[in-house]
């Protein structure tokens, strides 16, 4: 049988995120980062990850923006691990608020 490994997308060079088109991958799965440019490389993903979220490329500091196709989309408010499933548990986004005023 084929097992064929999850992909993991990064859209941008400048991206810390890169997003998953696998179904619901678990903790400590195998995924296959494929850049804009064609390269490859392999991580492993720290925590469980839905279709289309995303994944830290690196280790990402609190305060620190969350970029994803080349822009700040929000703001990490936890530090988040190489790997770490990134979504509204340790992001704060900064678009379409009424509580405050975009950049």
């Amino acid at each position: 049988m084929d097992m064929k490994i999850p992909l993991a997308l990064k859209v941008n060079d400048l991206d810390n995120v890169a997003t998953v088109y696998a179904n619901e991958l678990t903790a400590g799965t195998e995924v296959e980062l494929l850049d804009k440019k064609g390269q490859r490389s392999k991580m492993t993903i720290l925590s469980d990850t839905p279709y289309g979220h995303k994944i830290a490329l690196r280790d990402i500091t609190p305060g620190e923006d969350i970029i994803k196709y080349g822009e700040s989309i929000g703001v990490a408010t936890h530090e988040i691990k190489l790997g770490e499933h990134v979504h509204v548990q340790n992001l704060d986004s900064k678009r379409g608020r009424g509580d405050k005023e975009e950049q």
